[in-house]
């Protein structure tokens, strides 16, 4: 089954409703810490922080790394990683080093 048709502003006000879902279920997920995502999904919080604020940025609008971190995690991301990040397993660091070399 395609796609149905749809104008572009219904296409855009859809996709961001779905961001918006996701954020918030991320925010809800606390315990899904942000190695494992990047394991899973090879994306992260903070990547969706990076590609928001290089969307703001590619509009003119100035936005720093840790007020668009804010904007994803719901909070400043050093009270985030207070409350919520954990250290990491010798195991998903080198799943994580294995699937993305480089990074």
């Amino acid at each position: 089954m395609a796609a149905p048709e749809m104008d572009e502003k219904t296409r855009t006000e859809l996709e961001a409703a779905a961001f918006r879902t996701l954020v918030a279920h991320l925010r809800e997920r606390t315990d899904v810490q942000n190695i494992d995502l990047m394991n899973l999904a090879g994306f992260c919080r903070n990547c969706l922080s990076k590609w928001y604020r290089a969307e703001a940025e590619a509009k003119g609008i100035p936005l720093s790394d840790p007020d668009a971190r804010e904007i994803i995690y719901g909070m400043p991301y050093k009270e985030w990683q207070a409350k919520y990040q954990k250290e990491a397993t010798p195991e998903q660091k080198a799943t994580f080093a294995a699937s993305n070399p480089g990074h």
